[in-house]
């Protein structure tokens, strides 16, 4: 019996969690309420409060979880893209700025996150998921050692603010592609010998 209502808590928890995704892509933090995130998952206000504590708890789930999918599908795709590192890392890359620009994450990651649960829990986040993907793909890449971290900061920092302003823009569509040109630009620019 344990185990079925361990399980059970689980999905309860994950409910509650894709519930509260969806509502922080419609509104946004300020406009989202425990009472609304409970209606949406069939369950209790009590057990939003069992499994998370509270709005923040809430918060800091969701954005972790977003920060694990935007990594997941950076992996996936720069795997994909063959045995080069190079070409995995430029793969990877547009990965992330498709991913962190599609279902309205950019609004939760980006905007909220940073000033709901602070820069450090945020870069913390970040750090655990796409920025070691990033600062791994530029060393194998051939990024000097001396130069990686320096290079993550920027080319990521580079990437998450073309993220909003994708999501600023009313043409999405024609943002998202200069924006991508402009990133292979930028990749490029940090690879330590020509494209081939």
């Amino acid at each position: 019996m344990p185990r079925a209502s361990a399980a059970a808590a689980a999905q309860t928890a994950d409910d509650i969690l894709r519930s509260a995704v969806r509502l922080l892509a419609e509104r946004g933090f300020a406009e989202l309420s425990i009472d609304e995130v409970a209606r949406a998952a069939g369950v209790t206000r009590g057990a939003v409060y069992h499994h998370y504590g509270n709005r923040l708890g809430l918060f800091t789930a969701v954005a972790g979880a977003l920060q694990a999918d935007v990594a997941r599908s950076v992996v996936s795709a720069a795997e994909a893209a063959g045995d080069g590192p190079e070409e995995q890392l430029r793969v990877g890359c547009h990965a992330f700025l498709d991913a962190i620009t599609s279902a309205s994450m950019a609004r939760t990651l980006l905007v909220d996150a940073p000033s709901v649960i602070g820069w450090s829990t945020w870069r913390a986040q970040d750090a655990q998921n796409s920025v070691a993907q990033l600062r791994l793909a530029l060393s194998e890449a051939g990024v000097p050692a001396e130069l990686v971290d320096a290079t993550t900061a920027q080319l990521s920092g580079a990437m998450n603010d073309a993220a909003l302003w994708i999501s600023e823009q009313p043409d999405q569509a024609a943002a998202r592609e200069s924006a991508h040109r402009v990133l292979d630009r930028l990749i490029d620019a940090v690879l330590p010998h020509p494209p081939r």
